[in-house]
């Protein structure tokens, strides 16, 4: 059953705007869900969200908070915020230079439980970067998509953070572009201590167009979600 799936850019904008307008799609989208019988799930409206935060870090709602090593008066220095949220994951750097996805589906729509649905959106990135000749995969044991995961060199460029609700999904994936990665100094990246960050123009040596790399997260997302 084909599924109609909304692609929207929000830009920059700023994460608790964000975070706002998500929990407006999610309400909409479990309104939706009630008012159809499963046959009719293709009527249902979903959307899939790319968007850029000014710098923010948010700890998922079973983060530890002593992952974040700076004080709210080296927050404000460094101009950024900071929100204890309720996805899963500890705590992440979000900024600009990062595309963040928020797909909000209804999971049951597409036949998908929620580690099969992390699992796509592990691989939707992973393809994406193979398109750029950087080889990703993922961590045993770890959410997200790293590089050199079996070395001592291992470093992620895309953190992952799902929150799943009746079947119904949001918060999702930053992957990491033209990120400035200095911000990762003041926090333990999803509660790791022993391992790195990286982002693609570091890896390429080079900027990133950023309109190219959401377009074919959009395409590779259309053939992973959408025909699993």
């Amino acid at each position: 059953m084909q599924q109609e799936i909304q692609y929207t850019d929000w830009n920059l904008i700023d994460y608790k705007d964000a975070w706002d307008k998500q929990k407006i799609l999610f309400d909409k989208l479990i309104e939706q869900k009630s008012h159809f019988e499963d046959t009719q799930r293709e009527f249902v409206q979903q959307w899939f969200i790319v968007c850029e935060h000014p710098h923010v870090y948010t700890l998922g709602k079973n983060g530890q908070a002593n992952n974040m090593l700076i004080d709210n008066d080296f927050l404000q220095k460094i101009n950024a915020s900071y929100y204890h949220i309720d996805r899963g994951g500890d705590i992440t750097y979000h900024g600009q230079g990062q595309i963040v996805g928020y797909p909000i589906l209804d999971l049951e729509a597409f036949h998908l439980s929620l580690k099969q649905y992390i699992f796509n959106i592990e691989e939707l990135v992973i393809r994406t970067l193979g398109e750029y000749g950087i080889t990703a995969e993922r961590l045993q044991g770890a959410t997200g998509v790293w590089i050199d995961s079996d070395k001592g060199t291992a470093r992620k460029i895309c953190a992952i953070g799902v929150h799943a609700s009746r079947y119904v999904t949001t918060h999702g994936f930053a992957l990491n572009v033209n990120t400035d990665l200095r911000y990762y100094d003041y926090i333990n990246p999803c509660g790791f201590t022993n391992k790195g960050v990286t982002s693609m123009e570091k890896e390429l040596g080079h900027k990133v167009n950023m309109e190219e790399v959401k377009e074919r997260l959009r395409a590779q997302f259309a053939k992973l979600i959408t025909h699993n």
